[in-house]
C-alpha cells in the first residue's frame, strides 16, 4: 500500500492542488483556508470567544486576531476590504436551499455583485455539487447550551466535502441530495434560517448551507451587533394586517428581531428583516408573504442565474 506524502491525507494535497491553482491565492490564503477547514470547531470557538483559550489568555487571543484580520487589505479600487468581505453568509429562502443540493451540473456564474455584494465574492463556483454532506454545526457545539439537532451543516461541493469527511469524521457523513432536503425542511420547520456561507480563504467560493439560529450562529450574533456578515435575500416580509390575528407566533420566530407586536398589530421592522420567509411559514392566517426588493439586491436563484 502506498503511503500519503508526508503523511497528509488525499484531500488535504487536492485542496493544496486548488489552492495554488486559484489566481491571486497567496500562501497566508491558504493556511489560513486549511486552519479554518481542519480545525473548525477551534476557529469557529475563537471567533465566537466561546473557546476556553480566548479567556485564559486575552491577550494573546489579540494577537492572533489582528494577524488574520483583513482589513489592511485593500480592492483594486482601492476600497478596503473589510472581515465581512471575507467571511459571510448570503440569505436564502427554502426553495433556493434545496435548488442547491438538487443541482446536477457544475455551476460557474461570474459578475454577481448584486447577489453578493461584498468586495471579494463576485462568482458562484460548485465544482461537483452532488457531492454532499453533513457537519455537526460548530457555532452550536461550542455553545454550553446549544439548539438540537446538530448535523445541520450541508456541506457541498468538492473540495470540501472530502476535506470534511476525511478530516471531521466523527461529525460529518457523507448525504443524498433526499437527505440534504430533509434536513433543510426539518430545519424549517424549526424556524432557523438558511445562509449560504462564503469564505474568501477557500478558493473565493460558497461551501456550505448553514441552518441557522440566533442564540447559537456566530454570524447571526455578529450581525446583531452590527458586523455586516449576513446580506439579504433579496426579499423584505410585507403584511396584510386585516388578516393578522395578533397571535405573535412570527415574533417568536424571527431571528433577526424585525417583528414585535404592538397593540395587538404586527409591526415589521424592514431594515432588520433579511428576507428569510420563515413567518412566511409559521403564520397560519396566510397574513404574510415576501416580495422583492432590488435595494437589497438580488435573489440567489440558479434557475435564474444559469439562463
Amino acid at each position: 500500500m502506498k503511503k500519503s506524502v508526508f503523511f497528509l491525507l488525499p484531500s488535504t494535497r487536492r485542496f493544496f492542488r486548488v489552492g495554488r491553482r486559484t489566481m491571486n491565492f497567496s500562501l497566508k490564503n491558504l493556511l489560513n483556508g486549511y486552519i479554518y477547514g481542519r480545525w473548525i470547531y477551534h476557529y469557529i470557538g475563537f471567533g465566537t470567544r466561546e473557546h476556553s483559550f480566548t479567556r485564559r489568555f486575552p491577550t494573546l487571543t489579540s494577537f492572533l486576531f489582528k494577524i488574520f484580520n483583513p482589513s489592511n487589505k485593500s480592492t483594486a479600487d482601492n476600497e478596503p476590504v473589510t472581515f465581512a468581505d471575507t467571511y459571510h453568509g448570503k440569505v436564502i429562502c427554502l426553495d433556493e436551499a434545496k435548488k442547491i443540493v438538487t443541482l446536477n451540473k457544475k455551476i460557474d456564474i461570474q459578475d454577481l455583485e448584486q447577489v453578493i455584494p461584498y468586495k471579494l465574492a463576485r462568482s458562484i463556483i460548485l465544482e461537483n455539487p452532488l457531492h454532499l454532506a453533513v457537519l455537526d454545526c460548530p457555532c452550536r457545539l461550542v455553545r454550553q447550551k446549544h439548539c438540537k439537532p446538530v448535523d445541520v451543516c450541508i456541506i457541498a461541493g468538492e473540495v470540501f466535502t472530502s476535506f470534511v469527511l476525511e478530516h471531521h469524521p466523527d461529525k460529518s457523513r457523507k448525504i443524498s441530495v433526499e437527505e440534504a432536503v430533509e434536513i433543510l425542511e426539518a430545519e424549517h420547520r424549526r424556524g432557523h434560517v438558511h445562509h449560504a456561507f462564503f469564505k474568501s480563504d477557500l478558493f473565493g467560493r460558497f461551501y456550505a448551507i448553514c441552518n441557522c439560529c440566533g442564540c447559537c450562529c456566530g454570524a447571526l450574533q455578529a450581525w446583531q451587533r452590527g458586523t455586516p456578515m449576513l446580506a439579504s435575500s433579496g426579499y423584505v416580509c410585507k403584511a396584510d394586517q386585516s388578516l393578522c390575528t395578533g397571535c405573535g407566533v412570527c415574533v417568536r420566530f424571527c431571528q433577526f428581531g424585525a417583528l414585535s407586536l404592538e397593540d395587538g398589530r404586527i409591526v415589521i421592522d424592514e431594515e432588520r428583516c433579511l428576507g428569510c420567509g420563515v413567518c412566511v411559514s409559521k403564520c397560519k392566517e396566510n397574513a404574510r408573504w415576501l416580495e422583492l426588493d432590488p435595494s437589497r439586491g438580488t435573489p440567489l436563484d440558479l434557475d435564474a442565474l444559469t439562463n
